[in-house]
């Protein structure tokens, strides 16, 4: 029998794939508030410059170690250097220590479609601590995203994202072009969301720029390493990376324009509340109860558009533990799918009771120092460790595997750099990881300085922890290529 290629079929397939796993919660409510609470367009301009010197370099890295290997982030980092192989075992941790969190938010996203022709205002405090509930809308929203991982890349991931993507973008480009049109409180909407206040300008503004960028895009999680290792020499990578960043950006940018016109419409006092999950859960709920009968069409437009958002998003973050799982262990995919959602489920049940009880109705619960558990989660995966992987890719292109030997590498595979020959030496070995250094850096203080010294040190030892399991276990063993899958497919 003929081999299977285990691998995306088209260059639109792999673009849309890409976008749907950086196009998430964080575009829909975390660029809106903090876009508003950070000079409003300064920070726009400030935000697209990170894009373009952490965002595409950082990314471009990752999909060239992902393709020149074709392989999982461990096999990928060890065919580089036996020695740094638990790099790529840490962008496996991080995606599915994210997955046990998302997957709560995605369950939140999924009661609010099904509840919007009944009414969501008021919904976040009698929902959150309904353990019951919780607990079964996330099985809900994880079951979607299992069955779309058992199809495989090209019949379940590729065709998922071209249908789900386009599908997306549409709502909220409807939702937005109504949100414009409401008239009364549009403008003031409008200015407080995209009027330049080059007041609020500091560091921490900057920071928190540097910070979506790089966390919007999903780098520093083994997610484009995997989705990189599926692509063949029909894809160009960096009209890809440059597409993907561009819709990222946009669809960020969208959503501010669907949200804030509405808000200041309907109740402008609300502008100032509007972060975090109060924004997505609290919020914007009021802003379409106060719309009549049709705001729940379009609260059902909204939040079916976030489920899809969250669903492409989490599909990825489940795919890279189970390319691993497959072929370290040489598994098939439906068992080795199954068994990252079922251990990421059975977390997620204490994350949504704590995230209930804790963070949402201010009671006793489970929590760390006080914490909930998915902001402890969150803090952990988005603060600390995602910029220290990113870093890893940045540093294996640019002084391990150097510049010079990975751009031939990238052409030989059938992409044309161009004018990029010139500029990425140097943002790759320079530019890129030192402004990966600020982030990190900026991230560990706020943490200490907020007394949260917790989250650091839970953080760095789970990268010391990810190194000795490398060293004990996956050094001088075999971890696979994705030609594992294929050969099974095969038989």
């Amino acid at each position: 029998m003929e081999n299977k290629k285990n691998g995306f079929a088209s260059g639109i397939g792999f673009i849309l794939s890409a976008a749907g796993s950086a196009v998430g919660l964080g575009n829909l409510w975390g660029f809106p508030y903090k876009t508003a609470a950070n000079g409003g367009a300064a920070f726009v301009l400030i935000y697209i410059i990170c894009v373009l010197f952490i965002g595409f370099v950082t990314m471009l890295c990752e999909f060239h170690i992902g393709r020149r290997s074709a392989a999982n982030p461990v096999t990928a980092y060890k065919r580089i250097n036996k020695n740094i192989g638990w790099f790529g075992l840490v962008g496996v941790l991080i995606p599915t220590f994210i997955i046990c969190y998302y997957s709560v938010l995605g369950g939140y996203t999924v009661k609010y479609t099904l509840n919007s022709f009944s009414g969501n205002a008021g919904l976040l405090g009698s929902f959150s601590t309904n353990v019951g509930e919780v607990i079964l809308f996330t099985a809900i929203f994880i079951v979607l995203a299992l069955v779309i991982i058992m199809g495989g890349v090209k019949d379940g991931i590729e065709k998922m994202s071209k249908v789900l993507m386009p599908v997306l973008f549409l709502i909220l480009l409807s939702v937005a072009v109504y949100s414009l049109c409401l008239g009364e409180g549009v403008r003031e909407g409008l200015n407080f969301y995209l009027n330049p206040d080059f007041s609020n300008i500091g560091f921490s503004a900057v920071l928190a720029a540097m910070g979506q960028a790089f966390f919007s895009l999903s780098l520093g999680m083994g997610t484009m390493i995997s989705y990189g290792s599926y692509t063949g020499r029909e894809i160009n990578i960096v009209k890809s990376t440059a597409m993907i960043c561009i819709f990222d950006t946009f669809v960020a940018l969208l959503s501010g324009l669907a949200i804030f016109p509405a808000v200041a419409h309907f109740d402008p006092s609300l502008l100032e509340n509007a972060q975090g999950l109060t924004l997505m859960f609290s919020i914007l709920p009021e802003v379409f109860n106060s719309m009549g009968a049709f705001g729940q069409i379009i609260s059902f437009l909204f939040f079916a558009m976030v489920v899809i958002a969250a669903l492409t998003s989490v599909v990825s973050l489940v795919e890279v533990a189970t390319q691993f799982i497959i072929q370290r262990f040489k598994s098939d995919r439906k068992r080795s799918a199954l068994g990252v959602v079922l251990v990421c489920f059975a977390v997620s049940i204490p994350v949504g009771m704590s995230l209930g009880r804790v963070a949402i109705a201010g009671e006793r619960g489970i929590s760390i120092f006080g914490m909930d558990l998915l902001t402890f989660f969150d803090e952990v995966t988005n603060t600390v460790l995602m910029p220290v992987c990113a870093f890893f890719a940045c540093l294996v292109i640019g002084w391990i595997i150097k510049p010079k030997n990975a751009m031939a590498e990238i052409e030989e595979s059938g992409t044309p750099l161009g004018f990029l020959r010139k500029i990425f030496p140097i943002m790759v070995r320079f530019v890129t990881p030192l402004l990966i250094i600020v982030v990190e850096i900026g991230g560990v203080v706020t943490k200490i300085r907020a007394g949260q010294w917790f989250v650091v040190v839970a953080a760095y030892a789970l990268l010391a922890i990810a190194a000795v399991a490398y060293f004990i276990f996956c050094k001088n063993a075999e971890t696979g290529t994705n030609a594992d899958e294929e050969l099974k497919t095969a038989k």
